[in-house]
Parts: C-alpha cells; structure tokens; sequence
C-alpha cells in the first residue's frame, strides 16, 4: 500500500475505533445517549447519575480494546508463525489450555486473584501450544495447516473433558468457574487492567520487532535464512508473544474466540501481506470487533447482557466455513 493509503486507513481505523468507545460508553442495560457521555467526558461532571454511569463503563470500555487488540495481534502471529491460515488462539487449543490450568488452580490451589489467574493461565497456554505444534508437526510435511487444526481441535476437545472432570464434583470450583469460561469483559477493573498491561506492551513490543523477519519467512525458511534470518528464534520469540498476549487476556477475560482468526484475514484482504502494517491494523481491528461485540451484547440482551465471547463465537463461525472453503486445503 501507498503511504497516503496507509494514512487514510489508519484515519478511518481511529475515527471507527473512537466511535466504538463511545457506543460503549453510551449504551447497556441502561442507555443514556451520546451527548450525555460527551458532556460527561468534557465538563469532568462526576455527581450525576449518568457520569456515574459512564465511569462505570470506563474500565470495561479500556479493556475491550486491551484484549480485543491483543487477541487480533495474537492471531496475526499465529497465522504467520504456522503458515496456517485458521490458526487462532481457540482453534489452536491454546485458550482451553489457558482454562484448564486456571480451573485447576481454582479447584486444587485456591487461587481467586487476578495476579493468580494471569500466571496460571500464561502457563496453560504455553504448554498447550508447544502440544499442539508438535503433534501438528509429526508424520510427512511438517506441520501443515490441516494438522495443526486437527491436533488443536482434538487438544481442545480433550482439555475441555478434563475441565468439566474437574469442575463438576466441585461446587465451588464450578460457582467461579462458569462466568469467567464463557469470556466476558463485563468484570474488568482498574486493578485487572493494570496487572495484564505490561505482559501486553511487551508482546505487541515483540510482534513488532518480528514484524519484517515474519515478512522474510513468508518466502520460505530456505530464502529467509538466506537474507539472514534465524528463523527459529523467530518461530520462538514469535510464538511467545502470541502466548503471552492470549494468556494474559484470557486470565482476566476468559477463553474469547475467533478474534484472531477473524481480524487479521480481514487486514490481510485490505492491506496486503506486509507483516508491519498487518500486526498493528489488527490490533486496532481487534479491538473494534471486541468492543463493538460488547454492545452488541448488552443492547441484544438487555435488560441482561450476551457475554462478549458468545458473540465473537457467533460472528466467527461462518467466517471459519468461509475460510476453509476459500484455502482448499487437499491434503489430509
């Protein structure tokens, strides 16, 4: 793309981004208009029942975009690291990796902080992906893409038998258990937020260093390592970010899928193959998508509310069929 063309769509990424901030501020179970929210926002009024409304919604508004933008940079890795264009962190398996060890430590360890949540489930996470990418690489070709999927979805189906093992002999495993696992941005706090920040910075940090080695291994290992890529300590440093921007999102917020496989194909169709601008549009795509699930939740539910990752799951299904019948992929 043109730098004026990358200009243009990061304008429009913003404008559509600040939008989506203000629909969350605006509207729930108990709507109180735009203008309510602009005046808000403006004049620092902080008394009246729709600023207290407002600064309510503020901490779950800042992480919609926090881990709508991290599950989208995730899923761009991903697909670049395994070269499999239906790899996202719930297909992969590695969301449900992130549950299991979360519902073990709930049920065996009696954790029930936020801090507890983010290093149990970054562990979950890392373990499961390693799992799953070698036994998406064993036999002939490596690890292909139909591979890869198979062993994430028979991982996953496997962890998820182990979690409803574990959970339902347990009363109260399963009371804490039973929100947190449909993926939800609902209880986001300032504390939460503060507490994944920093494993978030440092992944998108590493996603962007790696940006123009993942654009040279798209040639192939042979040609990348010809222009002087080491292309496993990419793999791995790539890979760890991918983890650690999954795990820490689904400690505070729960397994929520098909953000990362569905924002970075959109990217991809707009912007071109080009790691560098891909990694950050999907961010700002991410977090659209999130955030705008998140309403779409609480306007389509109310007076309740649909957890953001039903609504993902809805949206991403049929975007799944359409990729699969899109790659072709022949070999089994």
């Amino acid at each position: 793309m043109r730098k004026k063309q990358i200009v243009t769509l990061l304008g429009i990424s913003a404008l559509g981004l600040l939008l989506c901030v203000i629909a969350s501020l605006a509207f729930g179970s108990r709507n109180i208009g735009i203008n309510s929210v602009l005046h808000t926002l403006f004049s620092g009024d902080r008394t009246s029942f729709e600023a207290k409304v407002v600064y309510e919604r503020i901490p779950r508004t800042v992480f919609s975009i926090i881990a709508g933008a991290s599950l989208g940079v995730s899923g761009a890795l991903m697909q670049a690291i395994t070269r499999n264009p239906v790899a996202d962190p719930s297909i992969l398996g590695v969301n449900t990796g992130a549950s299991l060890f979360v519902v073990s430590g709930i049920a065996f360890f009696n954790i029930s902080t936020a801090k507890e949540y983010i290093w149990f489930a970054l562990l979950g996470a890392a373990l499961t992906a390693f799992f799953v990418y070698r036994i998406g690489s064993m036999g002939s070709g490596g690890a292909t893409p139909i591979k890869l999927a198979l062993a994430g979805t028979a991982t996953s189906a496997a962890l998820t038998s182990i979690v409803s093992a574990i959970v339902l002999p347990r009363s109260q495993a399963m009371q804490d258990f039973r929100f947190w696992q449909v993926g939800s941005v609902s209880g986001a706090t300032w504390k939460g937020i503060l507490l994944v920040i920093p494993f978030i910075i440092v992944g998108i940090l590493l996603a962007l260093l790696t940006s123009s080695a993942l654009n040279a291994m798209a040639l192939g290992d042979d040609v990348a390592t010809g222009l002087g890529v080491r292309t496993g300590l990419i793999r791995l440093v790539g890979a760890f970010a991918g983890v650690l921007l999954c795990g820490a999102v689904t400690a505070i917020a729960g397994p929520i899928g098909f953000v990362g496989l569905m924002i970075p194909h959109t990217v991809r169709l707009i912007c071109g193959a080009d790691m560098r601008l891909i990694i950050p549009m999907s961010a700002v795509g991410g977090a659209v998508l999130l955030t705008l699930s998140d309403v779409f939740g609480r306007l389509l539910g109310a007076p309740g509310e649909l957890e953001a990752g039903i609504v993902t799951a809805f949206l991403g299904a049929p975007v799944l069929v359409f990729i699969a019948m899109r790659v072709k992929v022949r070999s089994l």
